[in-house]
């Protein structure tokens, strides 16, 4: 039986050779995220060490967010792409290199981290607003979102398997060495991308146009209500995937094998997520945005609910879903109702409440998890995102932003 191929993929040349070149990439970096935090444990790191990592590779989106979002509205977003992309081949090539030989330590994983971030947060804001560039017919636009949505969420259910195998074979060195290679497959694809053209007026000065960014953030009263709920769920919610798990996994369950299963769990419910918003377009775009991430802030609980992993790993497929729904649904949105000339700056404040934030929590929860307990703390990051998530429907234009015609 022949594959269906996805409308938005037949329809859209342009963004079928973005999403291409982007699927191997997220491949890797998903094989990263579980291969980093068991290399800081294999030379001899905890769980205040990996919150440094992870902190030192969310920090420069702190720093650095809103000037690749100004640079991101003036310049070329294509070529910023691949400068980024080169970036981080050189810093993974490194990075894996050093724990191949032995010779890694926890600086030089954080310093290399660091770079990482640094890269990756001029790539962001950039790829938020080319994708649009990408699309010729404004109805797959959500589709294409989704479509985006599945190359995470495929690399959810790839990466873990890849990386056990990886990492079983040849050590975490080895598995980070593997998304350096993807990095190059990416930069073919952007070689070779003609996104459409649009004319800009001259630039102002770097300061004005930075201030114009937050000019169309503060007239929108639903992006204010949603960057809040962000920094709840990137700040105490997500570090229970960064930081915690992780370390209860080691701790209680049966190390990587058990967090790979409930990552992989998490992913196939994310394409779940994801195929249901290649159809489903609600009215009410935020509204369901809302009710999603607070299913999806759900997650640090489950991990410390001391179920068994497989029944861990079902209530995360369903978290998943939540969260993949509410990613997309709010990109969508952003891209909907923000001008072309000003989207990236607008997104960079969703990277820095997001990404630009996660430091704070994950230099926190080492700490306060030894104070306050591993499972009482989970439970506590579940009840503050979903009280996060649940207020933004309190906000009038959350529940009532319509969908364009």
């Amino acid at each position: 039986m022949p594959i269906a191929v996805p409308q938005v993929l037949r329809d859209e040349p342009q963004f079928r050779l973005l999403f291409l070149g982007q699927a191997l990439s997220v491949v890797g970096d998903r094989i990263t995220m579980v291969a980093l935090p068991f290399a800081v444990l294999s030379i001899g790191g905890g769980a205040t060490q990996i919150g440094i990592v992870a902190a030192a590779q969310f920090l420069p989106f702190a720093l650095l967010s809103l000037a690749a979002g100004v640079l991101a509205d003036r310049l070329e977003r294509k070529r910023i792409l691949i400068a980024s992309d080169a970036a981080r081949l050189a810093v993974q090539v490194t990075a894996g290199l050093l724990l191949v030989t032995g010779t890694a330590e926890v600086w030089h994983l954080a310093a290399l981290a660091a770079l990482y971030g640094a890269a990756d947060a001029f790539f962001a804001p950039a790829m938020t607003g080319l994708m649009p560039l990408t699309i010729a017919e404004p109805h797959n636009l959500q589709p294409a979102n989704a479509m985006r949505g599945l190359t995470f969420s495929f690399g959810s259910v790839l990466g873990p398997v890849v990386a056990g195998l990886l990492i079983a074979a040849l050590g975490a060195g080895g598995a980070i060495l593997f998304d350096a290679a993807t990095f190059a497959v990416s930069i073919a694809c952007l070689l070779l991308l003609s996104p459409r053209t649009v004319e800009r007026g001259a630039p102002e000065r770097f300061l004005t146009d930075l201030h114009g960014g937050w000019r169309e953030v503060r007239a929108r009263s639903w992006i204010l209500a949603f960057l809040g709920a962000m920094i709840a769920y990137h700040v105490i919610v997500l570090p229970s995937v960064f930081v915690l798990g992780p370390v209860l996994a080691d701790s209680e369950m049966d190390g990587a094998t058990s967090w790979a299963v409930i990552v992989f769990a998490f992913g196939v419910g994310s394409i779940v997520g994801d195929v249901l918003l290649l159809r489903w377009r609600p009215r009410f775009a935020l509204r369901a945005a809302a009710l999603a991430l607070a299913v999806g802030s759900m997650q640090a609980v489950i991990f410390g609910s001391g179920l068994p992993v497989a029944a861990i790993a079902g209530i995360e497929f369903v978290a998943a879903i939540g969260v993949s729904c509410f990613f997309t649904l709010w990109e969508t949105s952003l891209q909907e109702h923000v001008p072309e000339h000003a989207l990236s700056r607008v997104s960079s404040y969703d990277y820095l409440a997001s990404a630009g934030m996660m430091p704070v929590g994950a230099l926190l929860a080492g700490p306060v998890s030894a104070a306050a307990g591993i499972h009482e703390t989970l439970a506590a990051m579940s009840a503050i995102g979903v009280a996060a998530a649940l207020a933004c429907l309190a906000v009038p234009a959350v529940r009532g932003l319509p969908r364009p015609a």
